[in-house]
């Protein structure tokens, strides 16, 4: 058999709107499409670029069937064979499953890498040298997923908890898994940190590919047998058809509750910590801490975006601006402005997971031409 490196096939997922990015973010416009970074780069070609040297082929995303035109522009090389359209978003199990489905019909001895388009990783040559360690590892016959050392005791990550070193040659840092857990309150997450034995749960898995659908069989048979009809229509003219007629009937659920969690039950999962710098983009005080303030200037607010007609007096936060408008901020601290043609959005970075309760209201109202 071919080496491990040789059988990896990794994929992207690339869905979510990113609620709490509004109104940046949005439906025909989402958080993975746009550099949020400052560095001319979307998250999802950031992405595609440190996985593509690590690929034993080409790289598949999954995505919705609305953005297939934005994707196939950023990422002119992407064959519509490896672009997977979804005609409505059915959380990961779906997403996932459908990717691993298609790779198993190509390689049965396939190892597979799922990694969300909308995260910000550096530097890449230390994310690709865990990444290899985790191909090592899942050759072994396990899930590997990879933990991210905390930074504070966050409360909108799930936890990692790691047990006893595999002792594997080409993995050396690879780790068991004791048990995932979901999002933990405040002193919970305190504990978790102040232990030293948990990482946040980056949401990135490596295996072989039969082993991941084996588990998802035994889970989900309805959604593992729907995956099954797409897969096979996939090569044909039939493809469309089956994809609307099945598609609407999976079930919706996240590849945690299908896969993950049941395979650590079992012991089968296994950890590498990441040693490079992570970030979800989940939040503009995400993208606050992603975009630092310009040393040459004494401002303490960070600019994103065209327009650069910022007065800060006195001032601290993001401002993110496409529009010709000035914008001046006077002894505000930590304050985020996101300035677009049809809407404004002005909070602090204390608060901006509530951005999403915004976004909520102006769907009950049916205020949909701004979302």
């Amino acid at each position: 058999m071919t080496s491990p490196l040789q059988r990896f096939h990794p994929f992207i997922p690339a869905g979510g709107v990113g609620s709490r990015l509004w109104p940046l973010s949005r439906a025909d416009a989402p958080k993975f499409l746009l550099d949020l970074t400052g560095s001319g780069s979307s998250l999802l070609r950031a992405t595609y670029d440190r996985l593509e040297g690590l690929s034993a082929g080409p790289l598949m995303v999954v995505t919705g069937r609305s953005h297939a035109g934005a994707v196939q522009e950023q990422l002119p090389e992407l064959s519509a064979n490896d672009l997977v359209l979804e005609p409505s978003p059915k959380d990961s199990a779906a997403a996932i499953g459908l990717a691993c489905t298609l790779i198993e019909r190509r390689d049965p001895t396939a190892i597979i890498g799922s990694f969300a388009a909308d995260h910000v990783v550096e530097p890449a040559l230390a994310f690709q040298d865990v990444v290899r360690e985790a191909v090592q590892a899942a050759d072994t016959g396990r899930i590997v997923t990879i933990g991210i050392t905390p930074s504070s005791p966050a409360t909108g990550f799930g936890y990692i908890k790691a047990g006893r070193s595999l002792g594997l040659e080409q993995a050396p840092h690879a780790l068991t898994v004791e048990q995932f857990v979901e999002k933990p309150d405040e002193e919970t997450a305190r504990q978790y940190v102040a232990s030293g034995r948990y990482t946040w749960n980056a949401g990135m898995f490596v295996a072989p590919v039969g082993l991941m659908l084996d588990y998802l069989r035994r889970s989900e048979p309805e959604l593992a047998t729907g995956l099954d009809r797409i897969a096979d229509a996939w090569e044909t003219t039939e493809r469309d058809a089956v994809v609307d007629e099945v598609w609407p009937t999976l079930t919706k659920t996240a590849i945690d509750y299908a896969v993950a969690e049941p395979a650590a039950a079992a012991g089968d999962v296994a950890m590498v910590p990441g040693d490079f710098t992570w970030e979800d983009v989940g939040d503009f005080a995400a993208i606050n801490r992603l975009n630092k303030v310009d040393p040459q200037t004494d401002s303490q607010v960070s600019i994103l975006g065209s327009n650069k007609r910022v007065l800060a007096d006195e001032s601290s936060g993001i401002v993110v601006s496409d529009t010709a408008r000035l914008i001046a901020l006077i002894g505000v601290d930590d304050i985020v402005v996101v300035d677009t043609p049809d809407a404004l959005l002005v909070t602090t970075a204390e608060h901006a997971q509530r951005v999403k309760n915004a976004v909520d209201s102006l769907k009950r109202n049916g205020d949909t031409d701004v979302l």
